[in-house]
């Protein structure tokens, strides 16, 4: 006899009586292709049920990371990532003390436009 708890030796905790018809394991199911831009093919499964437009035509690559497209001719292009650049390099591109006031001199100037305060 068991005793100590309800489980019975051998059998799966949790297990109940649905069988796997019942979880979706043998549910039909649609393949969906995608490619990324290197040429990676990605598969999605789908259910055959939903709507053609509720698909996603991009998908993320899980191999590169790159997004993925269902066009095997024109997938997504690969992002242009800009170099890391350190804090010199951002002081280098700051506008002089005259190029910043007459920036603000120009944006004082449509604002008082709009307002039709011209001064």
């Amino acid at each position: 006899m068991a005793t100590g708890g309800s489980a019975i030796r051998g059998s799966r905790v949790g297990a109940g009586p649905m069988g796997e018809q019942d979880r979706g394991v043998q549910a039909e199911r649609v393949a969906v292709s995608y490619w990324d831009a290197l040429g990676n093919e990605v598969v999605r499964y789908f259910s055959a049920t939903l709507p053609e437009d509720e698909i996603p035509e991009t998908v993320d690559s899980p191999s590169t990371g790159l997004p993925a497209g269902r066009d095997k001719e024109n997938p997504p292009v690969v992002a242009k990532t800009e170099p890391y650049k350190t804090h010199l390099a951002y002081v280098k591109e700051r506008r002089t003390e005259e190029e910043a006031a007459q920036l603000l001199e120009d944006a004082l100037q449509q604002l008082r436009q709009r307002r039709g305060t011209a001064k």
